[in-house]
């Protein structure tokens, strides 16, 4: 079940359109160099109050969107000050509708956690754990509508070896597979032309429109890993990398026109 916000829910631009973003958020760290992974490393364990300027700025950014998935939150731990980020993100933006998927506990310490941020209302939410030699990949798939017309959005972070990525992503063609009318986001950990991408492209003859762009690291794009796909009946009006460098990756936007048979609520 979908988690309700302290929010007042906001009307989309379109009726028939949704707009979309993916973000690596980095638990709110402001990431401006390579330098800042030693100097900043502690706020990956302890608490501090800068975050929530950091998240504030994020959450403005999301305003703009209609669903968002959310890759490196945490769902309340030390080092957030026990303050579940994605709910709080929902708050700030307005979203009428979140959940999180913790995939890693690390005592009270963290918890690696996807979200979802959402102005309709998911008909069903599912959480997958990702096959892999060391636990703590997911995937949270997102239904909007019901029966074999619903949307479904599948939001991932995958592992960093390729032969983890492959596993993963064959887990996903088959889910993906099961479905007509699906959009694949997150962080992927590889490069639009990687074997893996082709792979998964080859089994369910997904499209990825915004195709080679850069998103790592924010300060210096040099590597396309942050990714939108979808099936061939989700119709793309337009996909773009944001310029907002508010972690170590910039976010990915899409904006989709919902085929006629879907219907969402509201």
């Amino acid at each position: 079940m979908s988690r309700t916000a302290n929010a007042t829910s906001l009307q989309p631009a379109h009726k028939r359109t949704l707009r979309l973003l993916s973000y690596n958020i980095q638990i709110g760290i402001h990431t401006r160099g390579y330098r800042h992974y030693l100097t900043h490393s502690w706020k990956h364990v302890l608490h501090h109050p800068q975050r929530f300027a950091n998240l504030d700025r994020i959450a403005a950014l999301m305003q703009n969107y209609d669903i968002v998935g959310i890759q490196e939150a945490d769902a309340g731990s030390a080092r957030s000050g026990f303050v579940n980020i994605t709910q709080y993100l929902a708050g700030e933006a307005g979203f009428p509708f979140w959940d999180d998927q913790t995939n890693r506990r690390i005592g009270r310490f963290a918890r690696h956690s996807l979200g979802v941020l959402s102005r309709y209302k998911p008909s069903g939410i599912t959480e997958h754990r990702l096959p892999g030699r060391i636990p703590g990949r997911g995937a949270m798939a997102v239904r909007f509508g019901y029966g074999e017309e619903s949307l479904v959005i599948l939001i991932v972070h995958l592992a960093l070896s390729q032969r983890g990525r492959v596993n993963q992503l064959d887990y996903l063609g088959e889910l993906v597979n099961e479905y007509r009318h699906v959009v694949l986001m997150g962080d992927m950990n590889c490069r639009s032309d990687s074997p893996e991408i082709e792979r998964l492209i080859d089994r369910t003859l997904m499209t990825e429109p915004l195709h080679g762009m850069n998103t790592f690291p924010s300060w210096r794009p040099k590597r396309n890993i942050d990714h939108i796909l979808v099936t061939p009946t989700v119709e793309v009006e337009r996909a773009e990398v944001l310029d907002y460098p508010l972690s170590d990756h910039l976010p990915v936007s899409m904006e989709i026109v919902l085929p006629d048979t879907v219907k969402v609520d509201s």
